[in-house]
């Protein structure tokens, strides 16, 4: 008889059962030698045997990264999260940690630097700070406090260096701003009034504002009390809304506006116009609604929204209505006006597939064809030298191969989207699907 399993558990969502070191790897191409720093991406890889009700999203985190320098890949390497749970696991010592958040935290959801040290972060928890070789050092709260943690998906003022991000919870305050400053110390928390207790996976940062989205997906205490693994469902009678709090305001000066009900997990960037805030989305339809073990709701589709903060309105306009997700811009460009964006293609609920570039000036977009059988998640931009253009860089993400059962680290010239890659590094095996990374320059880090 054939056990019953998630399907987060099948393919290359299963897990790896070991950390992983490999050096000199085989490389197709040229590393670009602009190239000096790690790319890490982290994602779920539970230990154990997880039952039928394993959700993605929830699976204890493990980064990988390879290192690339002088034109060679210098290494691979996997490394868990040593979140308590895998501590336990291991029978090793947990991590110091400053009290505070609900949730001691996986590390499965986003790796990012600042201030000179390495992150990884899942939300409603505190981020777990991380070595050179990807190693867990300890936890960190900036200072504090941070009672709620923080999301996975902070945003870097380019002109300040400042780090800001909002942290959800499902007691009250629902909802709050952090500002942390260019050194790493939190500065400045801001309780922002949502309707109830909602998940924020992500938000979006202007030159003048932040734009926190209020969305039909709530905790569900009768799904917590029975132990479901991510207890948020979709309440269609919960108002769909976004809101906008000047950055050099309060909470209470936040202004909202109502949009057409959906769900929002990633902004691809927004900026100031004239009076107005834009803000690209990938929008999904409901989340949550049918199954609790979702997204299985309908393809999410590249939107833009134009708020006016002053007349309490927004105008929704599909921009690409291909399933997509995963959207990401050169980070120089966050809160500013963007031209290109590059997201995911998913043909199916599993977030995954192939890959897309959009010109937002001219609204043309190009696709790019991995092969058959393979599939990759987010790709992430990298400038080729501080004063590239907007769009004069790489793109680089893991890409698995189910012919082969392996993966690689693609580096693909972002200008000429549809040629072959750049660079293909071949690694030892497979890399489980996982959610996002970041390219961490040797120039940004304390310990190079």
């Amino acid at each position: 008889m054939t056990a019953v399993t998630s399907r987060w558990l099948e393919g290359n969502f299963a897990p790896v059962p070991d950390e992983l070191d490999a050096t000199d790897l085989e490389v197709e191409g040229a590393v670009p030698p602009s190239l000096e720093g790690r790319y890490v991406r982290t994602g779920p890889n539970p230990i154990g045997s997880p039952g039928a009700d394993y959700h993605w999203f929830v699976g204890h985190g493990m980064v990988h990264g390879v290192r690339l320098a002088g034109g060679r890949a210098e290494w691979y390497r996997s490394r868990w999260v040593l979140s308590p749970e895998i501590a336990a696991e291991r029978g090793v010592d947990p991590v110091p940690t400053p009290s505070g958040s609900p949730f001691s935290g996986l590390g499965n959801t986003n790796v990012f630097h600042h201030a000179g040290r390495v992150f990884a972060v899942t939300e409603l928890s505190l981020p777990y700070e991380l070595d050179k070789e990807l190693d867990t050092v300890r936890q960190v709260d900036f200072g504090g406090p941070m009672p709620a943690g923080m999301v996975a998906h902070p945003k870097f003022d380019p002109a300040t260096g400042e780090m800001h991000t909002v942290a959800y919870h499902f007691e009250e305050p629902w909802l709050r701003y952090h500002a942390v400053d260019a050194g790493g110390t939190l500065t400045r928390t801001e309780v922002i009034d949502v309707a109830g207790p909602v998940m924020v996976h992500d938000f979006a940062v202007t030159e003048s504002s932040i734009v926190v989205f209020d969305l039909p997906v709530v905790f569900d205490l009768e799904a917590a009390l029975a132990d479901v693994p991510l207890p948020y469902r979709w309440d269609p009678d919960y108002p769909a809304r976004v809101g906008v709090m000047p950055r050099d305001g309060t909470g209470a000066d936040t202004r909202w506006a109502e949009v057409e009900p959906c769900y929002v997990f990633h902004p691809l960037g927004a900026y100031d116009d004239d009076g107005t805030v834009v803000v690209d989305v990938a929008r999904h339809p409901k989340m949550f609604a049918t199954t609790l073990t979702g997204p299985d709701e309908g393809p999410p589709t590249l939107d833009r929204w134009t708020i006016d903060p002053a007349a309490g309105k927004v105008v929704e306009e599909r921009l690409d209505d291909r399933g997509q997700e995963f959207p990401r811009a050169d980070e120089r460009r966050a809160g500013r006006q963007h031209r290109y964006g590059y997201t995911v293609a998913t043909s199916g609920p599993d977030l995954v597939g192939g890959l897309l570039k959009h010109d937002l000036a001219t609204g043309e977009s190009v696709a790019y064809d991995l092969g058959e059988g393979r599939s990759a998640g987010e790709f992430v931009f990298v400038p080729d030298r501080d004063d590239a253009g907007e769009d004069e860089g790489w793109l680089m993400g893991y890409v698995y191969d189910a012919g082969t059962d392996r993966s690689a680290l693609w580096v693909l010239d972002a200008h000429d989207f549809g040629a072959a890659p750049q660079a293909v590094v071949h690694l030892p095996r497979r890399v489980p699907y996982g959610f996002h990374g970041n390219w961490l320059p040797d120039r940004a880090s304390s310990e190079s």
